[in-house]
């Protein structure tokens, strides 16, 4: 297939998804929390790289990306003027600031992370599970952390919408990688860093990091703390947190 031909091909594919899904929310709202938000999110992300690939190998891909680029725009100018709203908005904020064309090009910038987190959510799909049931730690409701809910803001159309909607997904994705990350640093890893700075500044991503063993230690006083937080017991709620073998 032609170039055009694909990009056209996908970027119907996009509206019909955006159509249909919108209809499938009306009587499924769960459609906005993981694990169904993930098929969303995958349809609108990666599926139209792949179904440009398999049409147009690369350059498929390059019109998958194009017909993306104009999708964004589109559904942003017709969420715009199909539900209005005057006044100011957040895109009108950032452009005064920075000017609409730089602030344009960094938004655009934060895109290609969007490859990052998917690979982190692919890491707490596959990989997470089966080794926190073999290393008895907290399996997660995904759906408390992983959804969409910024569309219920009173104004937030448009623009504004699609880049909060990113940020919504993403800020959930990254956080609960951080949470099962944090399992693992202090089940297995109970060890401050020689650097206090360091520790100062993990401290937000992983708060037991003050009550791990001290760094001018011996791999004996790790061993006690480990001991100390989770040792013999049925449950496993080191460090003060609830039982983490319950759901």
């Amino acid at each position: 297939m032609s170039f055009l031909a694909v990009a056209f091909g996908i970027f119907a594919g996009l509206v019909a998804g955006a159509v249909l899904f919108r209809f499938w929310y009306a009587v499924f709202p769960r459609l906005t929390q993981a694990p169904w938000l993930d098929l969303v999110v995958s349809y609108f992300i990666w599926i139209p790289w792949v179904a440009g690939y398999s049409l147009g190998s690369w350059p498929g891909v390059a019109a998958a990306l194009l017909a993306q680029f104009v999708f964004l725009h589109a559904f942003c100018a017709l969420d715009r003027a199909w539900r209005g709203k005057g006044g100011r908005t957040l895109e009108g904020a950032h452009a005064r600031k920075l000017g609409w064309v730089r602030n344009e090009i960094a938004l655009l910038l934060t895109v290609p992370a969007v490859v990052v987190f998917f690979l982190v959510r692919a890491a707490e799909i596959l990989f997470y599970p089966p080794m926190a049931w073999m290393a008895k730690m907290p399996r997660y409701k995904t759906s408390e952390w992983i959804n969409l809910s910024r569309h219920k803001f009173d104004g937030l159309v448009g623009h504004d919408l699609v880049w909060c909607w990113y940020c919504d997904w993403m800020t959930g994705v990254w956080s609960l990688g951080s949470e099962m990350l944090r399992n693992v640093e202090s089940f297995w890893c109970p060890i401050r860093f020689c650097e206090d700075c360091k520790n100062c500044h993990v401290a937000t991503d992983f708060p037991d990091v003050q009550k791990w063993c001290a760094a001018q230690g011996t791999i004996e006083d790790a061993v006690k703390v480990f001991d100390e937080q989770y040792g013999d017991r049925e449950e496993n709620s080191w460090f003060g947190h609830p039982n983490r073998r319950k759901p």
